[in-house]
């Protein structure tokens, strides 16, 4: 751990992430700014610039808070015996996320990928890991021996095509607006993947 690290903080690190989060996720990892994130937080920028040495660090460790809820969530909604009861269960979760807040705020991570440059390795890294936990848990849901026999394709292959058309729901939804739109596109997908019994 960096020296600039050490020593106990003297603010409250958790809202201050809250707060971080907030700012990111309205403004982009790009166009936010220490004083944008000391602002938020009610946190002088020496403060910050002292515990995390710059913006990178503050949202990678604001970004892992973040992936662990996202997918804890997600994992929940999985939960279902039946593979689409819980796959509509998943989506739904999925567009009620992108469209939270006033306006929606949209996908953390579709939004920051978009704005991605290639001098943030790390944040590339804190994505990728996101999006892999992510696939492996619509993964672990689709392998269950129930779920298995109702799948028309591989598993592997339906957990990598769900992940990547929740990223293409995120952008439509940034672009049109429309919920019942991304409901009806998430069903389809569903049925090619788990059709209905007949």
């Amino acid at each position: 751990m960096r020296d600039r690290m050490a020593g106990v903080r003297q603010f409250d690190e958790e809202q201050a992430f809250t707060e971080a989060l907030a700012v990111f996720w309205r403004k982009g990892y790009r166009a936010t700014s220490m004083l944008d994130l000391a602002e938020a937080t009610g946190v002088q920028r020496g403060s910050l610039y002292n515990a995390y040495g710059d913006k990178e660090e503050i949202f990678i460790r604001v970004f892992e808070r973040y992936t662990s809820a996202f997918i804890a969530n997600a994992r929940t909604a999985l939960d279902k015996p039946d593979v689409r009861e819980a796959l509509t269960a998943f989506f739904n979760f999925a567009i009620r996320s992108i469209r939270q807040g006033t306006p929606a705020r949209g996908c953390l991570s579709t939004k920051t990928a978009l704005d991605l440059d290639a001098e943030s390795p790390r944040v590339r890294a804190a994505l990728q890991t996101m999006l892999d936990q992510l696939e492996a848990v619509v993964l672990d849901a689709l392998s269950r021996p129930a779920a298995d026999q109702q799948l028309a394709i591989p598993a592997r292959h339906a957990a990598t095509l769900i992940v990547t058309v929740t990223r293409g729901i995120a952008v439509m939804e940034r672009v049109y607006a429309d919920p019942k739109s991304l409901k009806q596109t998430a069903a389809a997908l569903i049925d090619a993947v788990a059709p209905p019994h007949s």
